[in-house]
C-alpha cells in the first residue's frame, strides 16, 4: 500500500489567503509532516489537506471581525491557526482541552509568529475568560444545539455565532429551536462560502446573541 502524499497547493490558495500564503505554506507542511503522528489528523488526511482543512478553514476569514475572536475545541488549529495566519488584524483565543494539542498549538504560534493568537488550555464550559468574545467560530466539534451552550455565553452582548458546519446546518438549527430561544440567538442563517473554488465548500451558522 502506497504512502497518502500531501496534496499540491490549489492554484486558488492564493486568491484566498493573499500575501499570508506563505505563513499558510508553513503551517501546511508543519501539519503534514507532524500531524498524524500525534493525532491531529487521520492517515488519509494528507491527499486533500489543502481543501479540506486549510483552504477550507481560511474561507470563513472573510466574516470575522477586529476584536477577539474564540476557537472552541482548535485541536490541529482548524479553524483557528489558520485565522490567525488569514486575520492578523483579529485577535484569537484558541480553547483546547487536550494537552498535547495544546502544545501543538502553541509551538505553531511561535513557529509561524503568530502575535494574534494565544492559547488557553480549558474546556469551553470551564473557561475563564478575561473579556466576553466579539464572536466565536468552531469546526466539526458538536451539533448545533449542542455547541450553543458552550459558545453562546462566552459572546459579548451582540457578539455573533461563527459556526462552520456540513451539509446538514439547516437541520441543525431547525434541531436546536429550544437552544436558540434560551441563548436569546437572533438572525440565525446559513451562509456557503467557497462555491466555485473548491469541491469542499464550507458552510457557517451564523446568528447574533443577546445578553
Amino acid at each position: 500500500m502506497t504512502e497518502p502524499v500531501l496534496e499540491a497547493e490549489p492554484e486558488f490558495a492564493e486568491a484566498v489567503l493573499g500575501d499570508r500564503l506563505d505563513v499558510a505554506r508553513q503551517f501546511t507542511s508543519n501539519l503534514a509532516k507532524y500531524g498524524e503522528e500525534l493525532g491531529l489528523i487521520g492517515p488519509l488526511e494528507l491527499p486533500r489537506l489543502w481543501t479540506r482543512h486549510v483552504l477550507n478553514s481560511a474561507l470563513v476569514a472573510p466574516l470575522l471581525r477586529p476584536g477577539v475572536v474564540g476557537d472552541i475545541g482548535s485541536g490541529a488549529g482548524l479553524p483557528g491557526i489558520v485565522l490567525g495566519i488569514a486575520r492578523p488584524d483579529v485577535q484569537f483565543v484558541l480553547i483546547e482541552p487536550m494537552e498535547r494539542r495544546v502544545a501543538w498549538l502553541n509551538d505553531q504560534v511561535r513557529a509561524l509568529g503568530l502575535d494574534n493568537v494565544s492559547v488557553v488550555r480549558a474546556r469551553a464550559e470551564e473557561v475563564l475568560l478575561t473579556e466576553p468574545l466579539d464572536q466565536v467560530t468552531a469546526r466539526a466539534v458538536s451539533a448545533f444545539r449542542k455547541l450553543l451552550p458552550l459558545t453562546a455565553p462566552l459572546l459579548r452582548d451582540g457578539g455573533e455565532l461563527v459556526l462552520m458546519k456540513g451539509a446538514n446546518a439547516e437541520a441543525e438549527i431547525a434541531a436546536a429551536a429550544k437552544e436558540i430561544r434560551r441563548f436569546k440567538v437572533s438572525n440565525v442563517r446559513v451562509e456557503v462560502l467557497g462555491e466555485g473554488l473548491t469541491v469542499d465548500t464550507t458552510r457557517v451558522i451564523l446568528g447574533t446573541v443577546r445578553a
